[in-house]
């Protein structure tokens, strides 16, 4: 797991499934009851931390992205179909060339658009949520299915279908966006991108965010307040450019991650009566 998520941490997995079309899917629960574990969608590994040691996971890992494409125009409103598989930075690439704006707020997330999806991901006054259409979904119970928004719940950070109880796969995405001059899109990215690399460490390895911003207030200030900017742990340290990023400085471990964060929480709680929720994936 050190090798397949942005932070380097994480121990060994039980297996790596690959689902290469989608005509595989029908075999794929049968394949990870035979394999055993819990299984794990896995895109870029950019909001997980995986704990150390040998852990009870099987990956999963969809079928290779196809390029995007327009799927209706209606008005203003012009639709866009993404695998999940495909990088949301790529995308927002391609919508930008093709002068297709409302995603432009998500610049600078590096992970994949299933993995957007499935954390309903945000940034600058947006989520995936406030774009999307329909998702394609594949679950044991459910098998392949285009869900319609009224189908899955959704919140800060949080995505669910409603009628699975077990694991889900995302598939696809498709997303509602409007017309825009090329120059005013590439205009905001680029803006997002250096306010990003000015206040956040992009280069580092790190999960992003650590902590889910409380209502009305930043975990990152709160944590600053409480004495979290740069501090270390091991290989692990609270960033100091931003103290809501946790970053692995070279040979972190997991459990020195964990500590880290059960201190961070501990101290905001008594310091400013906040009790702050993990927005990083610990896993399992």
């Amino acid at each position: 797991m050190s090798e397949l998520t942005t932070l380097r941490l994480g121990g060994t997995a039980i297996a790596e499934v690959h689902v290469e079309d989608v005509r595989d899917l029908d075999a794929l629960p049968g394949m990870l009851s035979t394999l055993g574990g819990t299984p794990l969608m896995l895109g870029r590994g950019s909001n997980l931390l995986a704990r150390d040691g040998e852990l009870p996971l099987t990956l999963v890992r969809v079928p290779e992205p196809a390029k995007p494409e327009i799927v209706s125009v209606s008005g203003e409103r012009t639709t866009v179909r993404a695998d999940a598989g495909m990088g949301l930075p790529a995308l927002l690439s391609w919508l930008a060339g093709k002068g297709l704006s409302g995603m432009e707020g998500l610049t600078g997330i590096p992970g994949c658009v299933g993995g957007a999806v499935a954390m309903n991901a945000g940034s600058y006054g947006t989520d995936m949520r406030a774009v999307m259409r329909r998702v394609l979904l594949f679950s044991p119970q459910c098998g392949l299915r285009w869900a319609d928004l009224e189908d899955v719940i959704t919140g800060y950070r949080h995505f669910a279908p409603r009628t699975e109880d077990h694991w889900f796969l995302v598939l696809a995405v498709e997303v509602d966006v409007v017309e825009a001059t090329r120059e005013a899109i590439k205009a905001r990215m680029t803006e997002i991108m250096n306010t990003k690399r000015s206040t956040q460490p992009l280069d580092a390895w790190s999960a992003g965010c650590v902590f889910k911003n409380p209502a009305g207030e930043s975990a990152g200030r709160l944590l600053d307040r409480s004495g979290f900017r740069g501090r270390h742990l091991g290989g692990m340290a609270f960033s100091e450019v931003h103290a809501n990023f946790l970053i692995n400085t070279g040979g972190g471990t997991s459990a020195q991650a964990l500590e880290l964060i059960a201190e961070a929480q501990a101290t905001v709680a008594a310091d400013h009566g906040v009790n702050l929720e993990l927005e990083v994936k610990v896993i399992p």
